[in-house]
């Protein structure tokens, strides 16, 4: 039962891969009415909001844009910083929320942040405890518990994300409207990018549980 889950799981992920970088590249090539960049519109979305100790910054690559509370950036991808679309003011909007949430000190966005640590120790080790974990099973069960405690970190961590980023794309959809830099329909363009990019965060977070009930399962012994 749980592999079907895993697997189904999978194959969601392939889709809604899929469905998301169809949905960018149709939005991608429709210029926005109002001719505001995607690094225009984050920086009068901060402004908007009072925040001026942030900066809108380029980052190379595609789909890599991300907001960083740590040194207070916008990281915008080259195909959103420049580009004059329904598909970049949704992004660079969405990363602006990410930036408010931290100025409002957000709770879900605070709770995150502060698992950053514990995170990067169990996903650089967590793989290699689980392996040997598995293969140490009969002798012991202490690493494979070790494992799925870690495990169950990550897990949390995927679904601490899911309100963080359904509030982040709330907020620049809201901005967006109010502000009117975004007609009718390309507020429904912007919506429909968000929701598909959020969408990827929901199979992971569905993913990651079914994988943690895997593991689970072979602690305790319960393997399907």
């Amino acid at each position: 039962m749980i592999w079907i889950i895993i697997i189904g799981a999978m194959l969601a992920s392939a889709l809604v891969s899929w469905t998301l970088k169809s949905k960018f590249e149709k939005y991608s090539k429709l210029g926005l009415s109002s001719g505001l960049s995607g690094r225009e519109i984050a920086e009068l979305m901060l402004a908007d909001n009072g925040i001026t100790d942030v900066r809108v910054i380029s980052t190379p690559g595609r789909l890599t844009d991300h907001y960083n509370p740590a040194d207070k950036t916008v990281n915008l991808s080259e195909s959103v910083y420049e580009s004059r679309s329904a598909a970049a003011a949704a992004v660079a909007a969405h990363e602006c929320g990410h930036a408010v949430q931290h100025a409002r000190a957000y709770s879900f966005l605070k709770f995150r942040s502060a698992m950053v640590p514990a995170l990067t120790f169990a996903s650089r080790y967590m793989q290699w405890i689980l392996l040997i974990g598995i293969f140490a099973l009969q002798a012991t069960p202490l690493p494979l518990a070790v494992g799925v405690a870690l495990f169950a970190l990550t897990t949390l961590f995927s679904f601490i994300t899911l309100p963080v980023e359904f509030d982040a794309s709330k907020r620049a959809l809201a901005w967006m409207d109010t502000r009117g830099v975004v007609t009718t329909q390309e507020h429904g363009m912007a919506k429909d990018a968000l929701k598909w990019a959020a969408m990827t965060y929901v199979v992971a977070a569905i993913s990651s549980l079914a994988t943690l009930l895997y593991y689970a399962s072979l602690l305790f012994g319960r393997r399907d």
